[in-house]
């Protein structure tokens, strides 16, 4: 029978949904729970799979250190330290406007950078949509896309009635462009696809210069630009995050993937000796490292829900450490279908939900990211985030019981994809010397902004 319910409040989900908090006001006896001590025995057997133990920890590092450095010893590692040809940190004085385009797994945004020196600088932006079609059409056809947002960007924020652009005759803005993708790189200006990442599957592009595409869809639109630099997402973290505060010296993302750079001794890099760059000099790494452990699966903890998930993925046994930790395999899907899983083999096993419809819990990907911070964040005694969840979303029933359960379950899975990304951190951290005299951590993606790193989360990270 449908109990009856008195509203609460309400909060609005990142999707755009509305979600009702709810409290009961019949019984919750009405239908068959599990009970509190059985609740707490299965908790107890999911933190015996998914609690990563100090020492466990210390060995990952370990194993990622020697990853990482591998990569820079010879090319095609799984791990494959991209040297980037972005040379030493930026001093804190630089001043100009630069244009930056930035394409990533989701939208393509378009800045105009107005940096003031001593950390200082502003931003104007403009996000465009990027369409599944639009992934998977002509990669020429996409870069020309790239070129019209920048056109309108341009003409909407670098023009007035009488002169036109505020630019003299003749000159040009330096234009940064971001492609977080992997690409193969011997200067800053020019970028070989190696591979589509991200859903992205563009046909004519990968093993082409996409700077150099790029270049030619700048000129079908007459932009006064001239292309200055291709880099990564993570090593425009780093050097951002360096600029506004010079203690950072490694770089994070948490977006649709999941990715670190920092900055190398070229002496410590072995690959790359036959360039005659000199050896007192640093070079930004963009390490890639969403591969680490990849088809051995020797070093990171591998559940069966892990294995699932793998499986299920667009590259299985390819992204371990994405599947692994964090990302869009882990945190958006990941992390989320990890406790849908839990959820559905408990009701398999007849101890949640006794007595109700739970079709809507059977399906993939059903379990919106934004439910697992609401889960932990809940500051209700009676968790009424969680009662709304299940009952708004899933039509189900919880106890109190179970809703503890759940909200347990959630900073369980957390706790164990935060620990295992400041694995990746601690690795380069100590691979570098960072160790005693310290260093800050530049973080960015919508995911450590926004969806899951609840504060306690990225407290354990």
């Amino acid at each position: 029978m449908v109990l009856s319910r008195r509203g609460s409040g309400s909060i609005t989900l990142a999707s755009g949904q509305t979600l009702a908090l709810h409290h009961r006001t019949h019984d919750e006896e009405d239908l068959p729970h599990a009970t509190k001590k059985t609740m707490a025995d299965h908790l107890r057997k999911y933190e015996s799979i998914f609690t990563l133990t100090p020492q466990r920890m210390r060995m990952i590092v370990e194993a990622f250190k020697e990853t990482l450095e591998a990569g820079l010893a010879k090319p095609d590692q799984v791990v494959p330290m991209i040297p980037t040809f972005v040379f030493g940190f930026p001093t804190g004085k630089e001043v100009g406007d630069y244009l930056a385009v930035d394409l990533g797994g989701t939208n393509l945004r378009v800045c105009l950078v107005s940096v003031q020196g001593e950390g200082k600088f502003e931003i104007t932006q403009t996000k465009y949509r990027l369409t599944e079609e639009q992934k998977q059409d002509d990669g020429q056809k996409l870069f020309d896309f790239c070129a019209e947002c920048l056109k309108t960007f341009v003409d909407s924020n670098l023009a007035d009635e009488e002169s036109g652009l505020k630019l003299p005759p003749g000159e040009t803005l330096p234009l940064g462009f971001t492609f977080s993708y992997p690409c193969s790189q011997n200067k800053i200006d020019h970028g070989e696809l190696i591979r589509w990442t991200k859903g992205f599957g563009a046909p004519n592009t990968e093993g082409r210069d996409v700077a150099e595409m790029f270049r030619k869809s700048l000129a079908k639109y007459e932009l006064p630009v001239t292309l200055t630099a291709l880099i990564n997402d993570t090593t425009g973290t780093l050097i951002a995050s360096s600029y506004v505060n010079p203690k950072t010296k490694i770089a994070c993302i948490f977006g649709t993937g999941c990715n670190a750079a920092y900055m190398e001794h070229v002496k410590d890099i072995p690959k790359i000796k036959n360039l005659g760059i000199d050896d007192d000099v640093d070079m930004a790494i963009n390490c890639e490292w969403g591969a680490f452990d990849s088809f051995e699966h020797e070093h990171l903890p591998r559940t069966k829900y892990d294995a699932i998930v793998d499986d299920t993925s667009n590259k299985p046994g390819e992204q371990a450490f994405e599947v692994t930790a964090s990302s869009l395999h882990s945190i958006l899907v990941v992390s989320a279908d990890r406790t849908l899983f839990f959820i559905c083999e408990l009701i398999d096993e007849g101890v949640l939900f006794l007595g109700q419809n739970t079709y809507k819990l059977e399906n993939p990907y059903v379990f919106d990211t934004a439910f697992l911070s609401l889960m932990e964040s809940d500051p209700t005694e009676e968790l009424l985030m969680i009662i709304g969840i299940f009952s708004h979303f899933f039509a189900v029933e919880t106890t109190l019981a179970e809703r503890q359960f759940f909200r347990a379950l959630a900073m369980l899975i957390g706790r164990r994809a935060a620990r295992l990304s400041a694995c990746g951190i601690a690795a380069i951290v100590s691979k570098m010397g960072y160790l005693d005299e310290g260093c800050l951590v530049g973080a960015d993606g919508s995911l450590y902004n926004v969806c899951v790193f609840s504060p306690s989360h990225k407290g354990v990270l």
